[in-house]
């Protein structure tokens, strides 16, 4: 076999390797395309939306118990109602557009046993006393007024049914 032969078999090869490789990278173009497949793989949840929502709005509200001593305590859970409340309406009525019915209320006895189950107690703890007021988890640390978490009791109607959640958001995300 000559060199020019060889050459020409060389050429033939990568020919018939590049057809080859045509109706390979259509099928990996088109792997797994569909219109009507959403981007997102796992499925919306009931509440998740505004499960999302409340999140931010408590991140966001935390920040107003931040400085008050220990024994004003319920007076920083005052102000963080205060900024909490409208924010939680905000959300029942935005919600309201997408044509889902959201009811949030506070949950006083969800917010007593999360803070018996995640409070420490005892000698050597890092930081002081937990305590529940009106549905909010505060804790004392260098006797300043620290927001740990907020519980909820949610109502979601949608097109889905209707789904009653009891969630404790924390203030820390």
């Amino acid at each position: 076999m000559s060199r020019n032969d060889r050459g020409q078999m060389v050429l033939a090869a990568a020919a018939m390797l590049a057809l080859a490789l045509i109706p390979l990278g259509f099928a990996y173009l088109q792997l797994g395309y569909h219109e009507d497949v959403a981007a997102s793989t796992a499925p919306e949840t009931p509440g998740s939306e505004t499960v999302r929502l409340l999140e931010r709005a408590v991140y966001e509200a935390g920040g107003e118990a931040t400085g008050h001593p220990w024994a004003g305590r319920e007076g920083a859970v005052r102000r963080v109602n205060a900024s909490l409340a409208p924010r939680e309406r905000d959300i029942e009525s935005a919600q309201l557009a997408g044509g889902v019915a959201v009811r949030i209320e506070r949950n006083a006895s969800a917010a007593s046993d999360w803070a018996r189950e995640h409070c420490p107690s005892g000698a050597g703890r890092l930081f002081g006393d937990c305590e529940a007021i009106d549905g909010m988890v505060v804790q004392e640390r260098a006797d300043e007024t620290h927001l740990l978490a907020v519980a909820y009791d949610l109502r979601i109607v949608d097109d889905r049914g209707e789904t009653a959640l009891t969630v404790v958001i924390r203030a820390d995300g």
